[in-house]
């Protein structure tokens, strides 16, 4: 085992050199141009200080006053200001290198809770149409009778038919799942463990949404990051009852927080790489052209639940995808390393896979 996790440490720092491609990014200016997007980063500095910055191009201005994302969105809402405004309220316009950010691997999620217990990871499926082919072929399947229909068939036609009601009125519930605490979130850059009991480490090319609990209970949706919804699409395919158990593995999302409106037509890529060379790419599609559930209806359902609205508490939520490697025969293994991009959301995701033991062998429990 010591030699496996040796090895597939090794592989997986391939991740971090391919923060490379970032230097091919264009300048861009903070002065947020008609159409742009502010896009968010938190990092820790060389001292090992944690900070907020404003993506600027190839370097990142620093956000004084605050040392996290999550400082930052409740100064705003104490302030009535919008998350974009108040970080430019903030901007000190020093600077530091991105590139050499990623490379040290100094990158955090965008969002995150100093107590990992107040964060809840949870997500969403079924809310994808995919692409045109796939979907024509969703809509045959769809006018057959819906009695003889697979449960999965059937949640996705409620959606289809009902998931985009318009504004101020409620649509189908969607599937829903739970995920992890704060615990399982894996930073940029860094290896996804894989328990020693999983049977496969599957990633979901996904949107995720960030959200923060204001003092009042209220939600406040902070913006959108990609995110990579690492799971086990073998043990999920041996029963759907099984969904719940193939989806308490680590995750990702990130580097960046987009602020602002969504881009409603998302075209982005998903790769994996195994020593250095990709073994599968494939585009995947998302946003609200590409969904058949508003956004807005699969915050209500998961908002609705007034245990989910204690104050100061934050919330990721994964929203789906309709691209898979597993789906296409791909079975990854230690060492390789996901990437994800969209061009509106900056830098990739990129994470590796690295063993984990598990700490509660069978007759583990003590009985007190």
């Amino acid at each position: 085992m010591t030699s496996d996790y040796t090895d597939a440490r090794r592989k997986s720092a391939f991740a971090a050199t391919q923060h490379e491609k970032l230097r091919a990014l264009p300048c861009v200016s903070v002065n947020k141009q008609d159409g742009d997007n502010v896009r968010l980063i938190q990092f820790k500095d060389r001292q090992g200080e944690r900070k907020v910055g404003i993506v600027n191009g190839k370097t990142i201005n620093l956000i004084g006053e605050v040392r996290s994302m999550r400082e930052l969105a409740l100064r705003a809402i104490d302030a009535g200001n919008s998350l974009e405004r108040q970080a430019q309220l903030l901007n000190s316009n020093t600077q530091e290198d991105y590139a050499a950010v990623l490379q040290e691997q100094r990158i955090l999620a965008p969002l995150d809770h100093e107590d990992p217990a107040h964060c809840l990871v949870s997500g969403t499926g079924l809310t994808h149409l995919g692409s045109a082919a796939t979907r024509d072929k969703m809509h045959q399947k769809l006018d057959d009778d819906e009695s003889a229909m697979t449960d999965t068939m059937r949640i996705f036609k409620w959606g289809l038919d009902g998931g985009r009601p318009g504004p101020g009125k409620i649509g189908a519930q969607p599937e829903w799942f739970y995920k992890g605490d704060g615990s399982i979130v894996v930073n940029p850059g860094a290896a996804f463990p894989m328990p020693d009991f999983a049977e496969d480490a599957g990633e979901e090319p996904e949107l995720t949404g960030l959200y923060l609990i204001d003092n009042d209970g209220q939600p406040h949706r902070l913006g959108f990051a990609i995110g990579n919804e690492f799971s086990d699409h073998v043990v999920e395919r041996k029963n759907y009852l099984y969904l719940a158990h193939s989806k308490l593995r680590y995750c990702s999302f990130g580097p960046e927080l987009l602020v602002g409106d969504l881009p409603t037509n998302l075209v982005g890529m998903s790769r994996i790489r195994r020593d250095g060379r990709v073994i599968w790419e494939k585009e995947f599609l998302s946003g609200q052209d590409n969904m058949c559930h508003a956004i807005e209806n699969l915050e209500y359902h998961h908002f609705k639940y007034n245990q989910f609205l204690r104050p100061g508490d934050i919330h990721v939520h994964f929203f789906g995808t309709a691209t898979l490697s597993f789906a296409d025969g791909v079975r990854t293994q230690l060492g390789d390393a996901f990437e994800i991009s969209l061009p509106d959301f900056g830098a990739p995701l990129i994470n590796g896979i690295a063993p984990e033991a598990t700490r509660v062998p069978i007759d583990g429990v003590r009985i007190l």
